[in-house]
């Protein structure tokens, strides 16, 4: 039998954590919460908290973090199965009776962390001999300082297949693979991971050695420049954050944390006196990064190298963040100079001048206007069409729905600002966006006399007179794409006026209403004045799909079949087939409009 998450549910559910952390620290009530200070690093403001509800404590300056059962192993040293068998006692639990193979397991994985701080002190001797010496001129070549290198663990991989497993020769050749420090070929074939390489510990927020990252020195075709440990037991880069267990202390000095590509622009900003550094590990920033960020400060600054990569990561980052932005949580992007990162900045111009540019980043949704306007050109209206697709969907990335609201409009008032700067008054409402006299008689004039879009005319139509339907519809709605800028613009105006209707000094009297009063010539039943509501909305739910959600799920199979074709991955396809069964759903859906507007 073995000890299952089940029954550690209940164990955790049974033993109150607060009640077991009292007995050795001292907390204080504060809310639903107990705070006090952290028993994992030295501070003297408290950054510990601890809820019983939720049953995890957690550190805002180190970031340690566990339940009941990680506190007995991390803060009394007790084994795994001591601690468990402590706490069933006191919970009135039988522990069930453990799995050898899995003890073993455990037992040994637990003996890791020994193989990479053994191998981390082997690294920093190399470092310091004869074999060392060609690394140790490059670090000092880079301006790093003997306490830099002292500080951050810099060490040396010889270029030898076999040297890390003769100096570890007291852990087992499993246990240094599995560390990832060697490597195991399928012939049965070992040699070290490391080669030739400056080496940097990667630690977790305990400041404890789980990994390295490694620089080759000088070029060699074929060999890449940066390599980390592959994920392990002890590492997961998605999970992980270099220098975290430095920058997480600064950061409550200075309310800020400045994140950068790469380790060794972490070293060079600390040296310079940004301490509050920290560097993703060779991926783009993951949900998970992005959380422990925010436990720190509600808006990290990303500062991604100048170039073209450089942006196209901070997008991605951008990307990852927005369906998890929430008050007050957000991102603040600092443009560096083409081809510059951090380290080039501080060499030319010194700590001051990149001190000036972390002071004034730009606002997320700046970014991603300025991102997205010079990405493509906006000479044709398919052009312009395509930019206001791409900050639609950048909005909609946003689950918050006031957030995702704030941000639609913004972004849409910054486009018609920018491609249509004379349809803009100066006067406008700041509340109302696009609303102004001139443009509601645009709009009237639209629904009234437009010679294409008659869906769409009718559509605008019904909802004037039923403006209690509009937020039903509005979300979809916003996505509806046209190459006719015409129909673009009435179709954002009267979307704002759905936005804007909870603020009256927003809404001129009775818009909506003068825009419903045309009957015109339009044959759908659903326009009649005496239409009832429950009709109206079933037509409208039909119109809605023909208008909008047809052409959406038709062009993102498109797109979807794209990616496929340059990226043959199991992502890609499983995207494209839940994309086409959608599309077969819509188009096998029966037409009821058919049925309710036309005899």
């Amino acid at each position: 039998m073995t000890i299952t998450p089940q029954w550690k549910d209940e164990l955790r559910a049974r033993v109150t954590l607060s009640t077991v952390i009292l007995r050795t620290d001292k907390l204080q009530k504060a809310g639903r919460e107990w705070k006090g200070c952290c028993p994992f690093h030295d501070e003297k403001t408290p950054s510990f908290t601890v809820n019983d509800q939720k049953g995890f404590y957690h550190c805002f300056g180190c970031g340690a973090h566990g339940d009941v059962i990680s506190w007995m192993t991390d803060q009394r040293g007790l084994s795994f199965m001591d601690a468990v068998k402590e706490l069933a006692a006191e919970a009135g639990m039988e522990v069930p009776a453990p799995d050898p193979v899995a003890a073993k397991k455990a037992e040994q994985r637990a003996s890791l962390i020994d193989v990479t701080t053994e191998a981390q002190e082997w690294f920093v001797d190399n470092l310091k001999s004869a074999d060392g010496a060609q690394a140790l001129e490059y670090l000092r070549n880079r301006g790093f300082s003997e306490h830099a290198l002292s500080e951050f663990g810099f060490g040396y991989a010889p270029e030898s297949k076999q040297a890390l497993n003769r100096a570890l020769s007291r852990f087992d050749e499993k246990m240094l693979v599995e560390t990832g420090m060697r490597i195991a070929t399928d012939d049965g074939t070992k040699y070290d991971r490391f080669r030739g390489r400056v080496m940097l510990p990667i630690q977790d927020a305990r400041g404890r050695v789980i990994g390295f990252g490694g620089r080759i020195l000088g070029k060699r075709d074929g060999i890449a420049k940066y390599l980390n440990s592959p994920d392990t037991p002890l590492f997961d880069k998605g999970r992980t954050l270099y220098n975290l267990h430095r920058a997480a202390p600064a950061s409550r000095q200075t309310g800020r944390v400045i994140v950068v590509e790469g380790y060794m622009d972490v070293v060079a900003l600390a040296q310079a006196g940004f301490e509050d550094s920290v560097a993703p590990l060779g991926t783009a920033l993951t949900e998970t990064q992005l959380e422990m960020l925010w436990r720190m400060v509600d808006a990290p600054v990303l500062c991604f190298d100048g170039d073209a990569a450089g942006q196209k990561a901070a997008m991605r980052a951008v990307e990852r963040a927005l369906p998890l932005l929430k008050p007050p949580r957000s991102l603040k992007i600092l443009r560096m100079p083409a081809g510059l990162d951090p380290d080039d900045i501080i060499q030319k111009h010194g700590s001051a001048y990149f001190k000036g540019l972390v002071d004034t980043p730009s606002s997320l949704v700046r970014f991603i206007w300025e991102s997205e306007r010079d990405a493509t050109p906006l000479n044709t209206p398919e052009e312009k069409a395509h930019l206001r697709q791409r900050l639609i969907e950048k909005a909609f990335s946003i689950e918050d729905d006031e957030l995702r609201k704030l941000y639609r409009r913004e972004l849409i008032d910054r486009y018609y600002r920018h491609v249509y700067p004379k349809r803009v008054s100066n006067k406008q409402s700041a509340a109302s966006g696009l609303i102004s006299g001139e443009n509601i008689n645009r709009l009237k004039h639209f629904v009234a006399h437009g010679e294409r879009e008659t869906l769409c005319r009718a559509i605008l139509s019904a909802l004037a007179r039923k403006p209690n339907l509009i937020h039903r519809y509005q979300e979809r709605l916003w996505k509806y794409q046209t190459q006719d800028d015409t129909v673009q613009f009435a179709l954002d105006v009267f979307l704002d006026f759905g936005d804007a209707r909870s603020d009256e000094a927003a809404l001129p009297d009775n818009a909506l209403d003068e825009i419903g009063k045309w009957t015109g010539t339009i044959p759908y039943p659903f326009l009649d004045r005496d239409a009832p509501e429950d009709f109206v909305r079933d037509c409208l739910d039909e119109a809605v799909v023909i208008l909008v959600d047809k052409p959406e799920v038709r062009r993102r199979v498109s797109e979807a079949k794209e990616r496929l074709a340059n990226d043959l991955s199991e992502e890609n396809e499983s995207e494209l087939m839940r994309l086409i069964h959608r599309q077969r759903e819509l188009e096998g859906r029966s037409s009821e409009i058919r049925k309710l507007t036309f005899s």
